[in-house]
């Protein structure tokens, strides 16, 4: 389950504009999500290889050039239908859960 939840919050991330590995990393922490880089870049490279995301080089004035991540088309209606999921499921689980 964490693993799904994982892919979604990186696929929204990224869905907001380019973005470079480290700043997903400390996004998630941040929202006290605690990925590591050996995590991180696998779930990358997959989400990549099945076509949801794509990545271009940009020249860094702090040292090698950097890959920055955006979403494919394939990805953006991924991450909506995603969402939508999202929304039914928590809705769901509120339901379940509410108190009396």
């Amino acid at each position: 389950m964490r693993k799904g939840i994982l892919e979604y919050c990186i696929l929204a991330l990224i869905g907001k504009g380019e973005v470079y590995a480290s700043d997903i990393i400390e996004s998630l922490k941040d929202a006290k999500l605690i990925v590591v880089e050996g995590t991180l870049y696998p779930l990358l490279t997959r989400l990549k290889n099945a076509g949801l995301l794509s990545y271009s080089w940009k020249e860094s004035d702090q040292g090698p050039p950097r890959k920055y991540y955006s979403l494919t088309e394939t990805g953006q209606l991924f991450i909506n239908e995603l969402s939508k999921t999202w929304k039914e499921l928590t809705s769901s689980v509120n339901k379940i859960t509410k108190e009396k």
